[in-house]
């Protein structure tokens, strides 16, 4: 498969797209900026909005590390507590303008399209990290962000042994051999293709390392101002002493533009949760909580709100998972959460009314992470 498709070809629609929707969105409106959920909802493939959200978020992760200095204790629990409180905070405040937003978009769709062309370099840079180690939770967290393919994916995080953590270089071995045994289960790469080339015009053969070579559609340039004649000055008369001429006045410059489980019953998932939920955190559990900062909302300690204490890792869990990428849904279903009197009516609320009416029967890991809150919320 890598012998026949080019990254670079990839790449190079990325960018074709990404300037096309760009066109589209920013031409009337060039100073307009997209929240989270624009950009969950800004191209109708679902897979392309999740792998912006996901390189925002790791640039937005890099960033927040780099606020920590050695001459400050980041341990002490007020400071955790601030931190967190921040990080949700600003999650909620998204705002992309287009010289941000476009290349997060133009990579999107390159990875987008490597899902079917080289699985085996999405699964490293996407699923499985940089990390010298990982463990099999790890890496279930980070098939929020697939949609294509995702049950393909997930069967072969099945297979790993779950508990302590695994050395990358042996998971990515084992993805290898199941990638050149199981290929033929993957979606066609046709059929990706072919939703894309709704938005802009493409063929597998335009990816082929000898296939068609295409430009990136330029940027329109700003109509420029009309230029107004000057007008013809009226004759002078005469004088026998004309006065100085005055100098010309220099016109003002231009202001700059900015630019597969089997099924749960949905009656018995309560019960099933409430045994399980209680439990005592794993070693798996710790280490997704030391690796990704923005789960310290994750610990123990009671919170004031629902809405305060969802991380923006957990939130578009949430939605993504729960609510099937529906903003709106979610936020109506936390707000009435929070507004119920005890942990009791919440749970009820959570598993009778929500898990039936979004069928999730098959949602019991993102189930009890949400049933968790709650207990904090209640303590």
């Amino acid at each position: 498969m890598k012998d026949k498709y080019s990254s670079a070809k990839r790449e190079q629609y990325g960018r074709r797209l990404a300037a096309h929707l760009c066109n589209q969105h920013f031409l009337a409106q060039p100073d307009a900026t997209l929240d989270g959920p624009a950009v969950l909802k800004f191209t109708p493939l679902r897979q392309v909005n999740l792998f912006v959200v996901q390189q925002l978020l790791g640039q937005w992760t890099q960033e927040m590390a780099r606020l920590r200095s050695p001459y400050f204790d980041f341990e002490a629990a007020d400071v955790r507590q601030a931190l967190t409180q921040f990080m949700n905070t600003l999650s909620r405040r998204i705002k992309l303008n287009r010289a941000t937003f476009e290349p997060l978009l133009a990579t999107a769709v390159a990875d987008t399209l490597g899902i079917a062309t080289d699985p085996e370099q999405i699964f490293e840079g996407k699923i499985l990290g940089t990390s010298p180690s990982v463990t099999v939770e790890q890496l279930h967290d980070a098939l929020r962000y697939i949609d294509v393919d995702k049950a393909w994916f997930q069967t072969f995080i099945d297979s790993l042994v779950k508990g302590a953590p695994l050395e990358r270089t042996f998971v990515l071995e084992r993805f290898q051999q199941y990638q050149q045994a199981n290929h033929a289960r993957q979606r066609p790469l046709e059929k990706l293709v072919e939703e894309l080339s709704n938005l802009l015009p493409l063929t597998a053969a335009d990816l082929r390392e000898d296939g068609p070579v295409a430009e990136a559609p330029p940027r329109p340039a700003p109509t420029p101002p009309p230029v107004m004649a000057a007008p013809t000055p009226p004759p002078v008369m005469a004088a026998p002493t004309p006065p100085p001429a005055l100098p010309p006045v220099a016109p003002a410059p231009p202001t700059p533009v900015p630019a597969s489980t089997p099924e749960v019953p949905a009656a018995r998932l309560y019960e099933k949760l409430k045994s399980e939920h209680t439990s005592a955190p794993s070693l798996s559990t710790t280490l997704r909580t030391e690796r990704h900062a923005a789960t310290l909302a994750e610990k123990p300690t009671r919170v004031e709100s629902l809405r305060e204490a969802i991380s923006i890792n957990q939130r578009f869990s949430f939605i993504n998972e729960l609510f099937n990428g529906e903003n709106m849904e979610y936020h109506a279903a936390i707000q009435h959460l929070d507004t119920l009197p005890d942990a009791d009516a919440a749970k009820r609320y959570v598993t009778d009314t929500l898990a039936k009416s979004h069928d999730w029967t098959r949602k019991e890991e993102h189930v009890g992470r949400l049933l968790k809150l709650i207990d904090r919320k209640f303590a």
